[in-house]
């Protein structure tokens, strides 16, 4: 299963209520609230700051120059809502802007900071309600901002909003990773279905990215987004606990020859023993996968040439992730159109 009614809403922020004084109006469980218009519709955007399982404080990512070729599609979302499927099948990968934490390489998962709802006080920004207030306060002011909620809708509901009082009463919330649930939230594993918020400052050519995660859930899911058995994952699932043994670092991606056979990828064995690479996988975007062989010495780096057959690397942005011979995420990247745009140059990660 998964979330229902998953999709984005693009729109323009108007008006926010922190925490603290969304639960002083009978909000419940600690959330952070943004009341977005979209095209003269209103929305109330209710994002998690606090969890009702243990440990209470989330996990959250922040990136105030986000860079990723997901925006491109991002970019193009119409004002309103914009659903997306929900039930896509083992080993799926989508073409739309729907977000996922584990298969579409949108940030390092690693880098993710456990974060409390409310800390020393308003202006320090050392807690999710004042990092929102610096950004959602930024968009409300600043002329053509426009602001992208993934998550689930509700609504039209029959009354007012019980926050910012406007009918019908809409909006959209589990806007955090959907997957790698166990208990009574398993039901809201999904793939391609996970929430998050972004923030485009036209002005200034600048993308603001934050992505949350409850602690409860675990980065090594399943083929459907499910928690799998002792931690592992199969078929495109999570980064295994302790991160990867190999990892990559560059890639080749617009080579000055033709493209064909030509590309390539830079592993690196982080580890201090061989590993054998027999069976393990590259994938590229869209799930074309490149079958590798042979071994990678310990502390040691291997060029992989792409043979074409296989894995490829668009031009135009995309994304490389590498599985070992489980199906297991070990490592992966993203790179953007711009990143891609020169010949003959190796793109860092």
């Amino acid at each position: 299963m998964a979330v229902s009614s998953y999709g984005a809403l693009a729109g323009t922020a108007i008006d926010k209520l922190d925490s603290p004084d969304a639960q002083k109006k009978g909000g419940g469980d600690p959330h952070y609230m943004i009341l977005v218009d979209a095209g003269g519709e209103k929305y109330r955007l209710a994002v998690n700051v606090k969890s009702d399982d243990n440990p209470p404080d989330l996990q959250f990512y922040l990136d105030d120059d986000y860079k990723h070729p997901i925006l491109d599609a991002v970019a193009k979302l119409p004002v309103g809502f914009t659903s997306f499927p929900t039930n896509l099948g083992p080993g799926s990968v989508s073409t739309t802007a729907a977000l996922d934490y584990v298969r579409g390489n949108l940030f390092d998962l690693s880098e993710l900071k456990i974060l409390p709802a409310t800390a020393s006080g308003s202006g320090s920004n050392d807690d999710l309600n004042d990092i929102f207030d610096v950004y959602v306060s930024k968009a409300i002011a600043t002329r053509g901002a426009m602001i992208y909620a993934f998550g689930s809708k509700w609504g039209p509901e029959s009354k007012a909003d019980a926050f910012f009082d406007f009918t019908p009463g809409n909006g959209v919330h589990d806007m955090h990773m959907n997957q790698g649930n166990s208990g009574k939230y398993s039901y809201e594993n999904g793939v391609y279905t996970d929430g998050g918020l972004l923030i485009h400052f036209p002005g200034e050519q600048r993308w603001v990215a934050m992505f949350l995660k409850f602690q409860s859930q675990v980065v090594s899911t399943a083929t459907g987004g499910g928690t799998t058995a002792g931690g592992g994952a199969v078929t495109g699932g999570g980064v295994p606990a302790g991160g990867g043994s190999v990892s990559i670092f560059a890639a080749l991606v617009n080579p000055k020859s033709d493209d064909t056979g030509h590309e390539a990828v830079y592993l690196l064995n982080t580890s201090d023993a061989d590993i054998d690479l027999g069976g393990w996988s590259i994938v590229d975007k869209l799930g074309n996968k490149e079958t590798l062989s042979g071994s990678i010495a310990a502390g040691a780096p291997l060029v992989w040439i792409l043979t074409g057959k296989g894995a490829q690397l668009s031009n135009s942005g995309g994304i490389i992730t590498l599985l070992d011979k489980n199906g297991t995420k070990i490592s992966g990247v993203s790179y953007t159109m711009s990143q891609a745009s020169q010949q003959g140059m190796v793109i860092r990660f």
